[in-house]
């Protein structure tokens, strides 16, 4: 609770409660306990009002248990902070908890140095992002950017207010706003970034995981524009999820036949692309409706098999 107060400066009794999963009686109990014990920490009555510690009083780091130092030493993982251009902060801040803990400084690397994470996914390399850590820079000082973003809809010059940034399967993102719309960027098409005198407010109700999360959502929904309905073999089944997350949760699937093979119709996206990832399920999949995304299937396969003739 001490922390807590210290972190964010006023807090009412209620947000305490919630906090802890306790009551607001105990939260005065434990307040008192505070006062009682040297803690300068004082209450505000009415509209806008909470506990708060006197200013200036700031209580050191103790308390940090063995389990909380090895577990600190993956918390800024360290593939992410690099690309940023935080790891030699990273390392120093790591050094630091580990020396208020110098009972556990030997063991405190321990998780850190048996758990690699690699965000990259299977057969790719990460593109490279030579302006992410001036982009971040202008993230954590509120700083309005001008970027040149090559995009296949619309490449061009765009001024933008950073929001937050996002790693995803190695790829970085930046949330950015224009006027009161959110955009997203993959930074490694940003050729050209300034970041300008200008800074901007960053809103207060901005929850950066709730905004990619509504935002992933979105863009999966929006690509999946047609309806099909396919026979599909077990192995097929097994294979669906090569069609996507998003359409893979929609499936809807018919009885089982005889032979093992099982009718499911879910959405897909423009049958351009679609025919290209049926075409992964190689002989497990039959297209029974549209009957043009069936023909397009047909016609790919043959020029398959007529480029790779004898």
């Amino acid at each position: 609770m001490l922390l807590l107060l210290q972190v964010k400066g006023r807090v009412t009794a209620q947000a305490l409660a919630e906090e802890f999963e306790i009551s607001i009686r105990t939260v005065y109990r434990d307040i008192d306990q505070l006062s009682a014990a040297g803690i300068p920490v004082y209450a505000d009555r009415g509209p806008g009002g909470g506990f708060a510690l006197l200013d200036g009083y700031r209580t050191r780091l103790t308390g940090i248990t063995r389990a909380e130092a090895e577990t600190l030493s993956i918390a800024g993982l360290s593939g992410a902070a690099s690309d940023l251009g935080l790891m030699d902060q990273l390392r120093a801040a790591q050094l630091k908890l580990i020396a208020a803990v110098p009972d556990a400084a030997q063991d405190a690397s321990r998780i850190g140095s048996r758990l690699h994470i690699d965000a990259v996914g299977w057969y790719r390399r990460p593109a490279p992002t030579p302006l992410l850590p001036v982009l971040a820079s202008a993230v954590w000082e509120q700083k309005r950017i001008t970027m040149h973003y090559e995009s296949w809809q619309n490449s061009g010059h765009r001024t933008r207010d950073p929001l937050g940034l996002v790693l995803k399967a190695g790829d970085w993102y930046v949330l950015a706003r224009v006027r009161r719309q959110m955009r997203i960027y993959k930074v490694a098409s940003i050729t050209h970034l300034t970041v300008l005198d200008e800074t901007f407010e960053h809103p207060a109700s901005f929850d950066l995981r709730a905004e990619w999360s509504a935002a992933v959502a979105a863009f999966e929904k929006g690509l999946l524009t047609g309806v099909a309905t396919l026979r599909l073999s077990p192995e097929g089944v097994a294979r669906l999820h090569r069609l996507g997350a998003a359409a893979e949760e929609q499936a809807l699937f018919g009885p089982i036949a005889k032979d093992g093979w099982q009718d499911v119709t879910l959405p897909v996206e423009g049958f351009d692309y679609a025919v290209e990832q049926l075409l992964s399920l190689a002989g497990h999949v039959q297209v029974l409706e549209p009957l043009e995304l069936r023909e397009r299937l047909r016609t790919l396969a043959q020029r398959v098999a007529t480029l790779n003739a004898a």
